[in-house]
C-alpha cells in the first residue's frame, strides 16, 4: 500500500495542476476493485477529498455505464476511471467533460503498472514529444503505415486534428489516459485502403500468439487472419464497429508492450489503430465498441 501511496504523490503532485480541495471520485468496477479502494485510501491519506463507486463490469471497451455512475461523475471534478475495459470513448465521459469534469482513465491497470513502466516516465518529455507528433498528424494529409512483407495501409487524414494525450492535466474538463503519451486522430471515415499487420497485442485480447493480417476497404476491416483475428472481429460484432476509428502513435519512452493496451499502445516506437467508436474524439462513429490493436516498429510515412 505504502509503494501504490508514493506513486500517487508523485502522480498528483506532477501530472495535475489542482489544489487538493477539488472533490474526486474513483469509479472502478468487481474486476478492480481492489487496485481502485486502493487509490482512493492513498488520495485520502494525502488529504485529497475522494470517494469511490464500484459497477459491475463491462463487456467490452467502450461500453457505456449506467446512468447512477454517470450522475455521480458530473457531481465531481477529477474523476478516476481504474476499470477492466476502457470508459475513454463513451458518452458518458464526454458528458462529463462537458460540464467541466476531468475524466482520467486507466483501463485494465494493475498494480505492476502502477507502480513499474510509462506510469513513471518524465512527464515533461513525455508532453514534449507528444506534442510534437501531434502537430505532425495535424500537418498531414494522408498517413501510410508500412508493416510485414509489404503490408501497406493508408489513411485519410484530411483536415482533421492531431490530438495530444500527454498525461499532464492544467485545466479542468480536461481528459485522457494515465499513463500516457500518445498522439491520435480520427481518421477520415470509410475512406482507408491497404492491408496492416498488427504484431503487438489487441485490446481485450492480450499480447498476440501470432501476427493478425488486417485487410481494410472503404474503412471497414473485410479479413482478420488466424484465430485472435476471428476473435477481435467477434468482439467488433460488424457493422460500424469495423470501422477505422484511430490511429495512435506511441510517444512514452517508458512504456512496456505486455499485453495491457492502456500501456501497450503508448510505447515509443509503436503504433495503433482502432475501430469502433470516434465520436468523443472528432470523428462521427458511434458504436459502443472501441478495440486497439498496437504493432510494433512500423514504418510511418507523411504524406502532405
Amino acid at each position: 500500500m505504502s509503494k501504490i501511496k508514493d506513486v500517487v504523490q508523485t502522480m498528483m503532485r506532477t501530472n495535475f495542476k489542482f489544489d487538493t480541495d477539488v472533490k474526486i471520485l474513483i469509479v472502478s468496477d468487481v474486476s478492480s476493485e481492489k487496485l481502485g479502494n486502493d487509490f482512493h485510501q492513498s488520495l485520502h491519506e494525502l488529504g485529497w477529498s475522494s470517494s469511490i463507486a464500484v459497477m459491475e463490469d463491462r463487456n467490452k471497451s467502450g461500453e457505456e455505464p449506467d446512468d447512477v455512475i454517470l450522475e455521480e461523475m458530473k457531481q465531481n471534478e477529477i474523476v478516476f476511471c481504474i476499470t477492466k475495459y476502457s470508459m475513454t470513448h463513451t458518452k458518458a465521459r464526454k458528458e462529463a467533460n462537458n460540464r467541466g469534469v476531468s475524466v482520467i482513465t486507466m483501463p485494465g491497470i494493475t498494480e505492476d503498472m502502477f507502480l513499474n513502466g510509462a506510469i513513471n516516465a518524465n512527464y515533461e518529455i513525455v508532453e514534449k514529444e507528444t506534442l510534437e507528433t501531434a502537430e505532425k498528424i495535424t500537418a498531414a494529409k494522408e498517413i501510410e503505415i508500412k508493416t510485414g512483407e509489404g503490408y501497406k495501409l493508408t489513411i485519410p487524414i484530411g483536415d482533421r486534428k492531431g490530438i495530444a494525450s500527454t498525461g499532464v492535466f492544467v485545466n479542468k474538463g480536461d481528459s485522457g489516459n494515465l499513463p500516457s503519451g500518445e498522439a491520435f486522430v480520427a481518421p477520415q471515415e470509410y475512406q482507408a485502403n491497404g492491408e496492416i499487420l498488427i504484431n503487438g497485442s489487441i485490446s481485450g485480447i492480450g499480447l498476440l500468439k501470432e501476427p493478425v493480417l488486417l485487410t481494410i476497404e472503404g474503412g471497414r476491416i473485410t479479413s482478420a487472419s488466424g484465430e485472435e483475428g476471428k476473435e477481435l472481429l467477434d468482439i467488433l460484432n460488424g457493422g460500424d464497429g469495423t470501422t477505422l476509428a484511430e490511429l495512435g502513435i506511441g510517444t512514452n519512452y517508458s512504456a512496456r508492450v505486455t499485453g495491457k493496451i492502456l500501456e501497450d499502445e503508448k510505447a515509443n516506437d509503436t503504433i495503433h489503430v482502432a475501430f469502433g467508436s470516434n465520436h468523443t474524439f472528432g470523428g462521427v462513429i458511434d458504436a459502443n465498441v472501441h478495440i486497439d490493436c498496437v504493432t510494433i516498429s512500423p514504418e510511418i510515412v507523411w504524406l502532405r
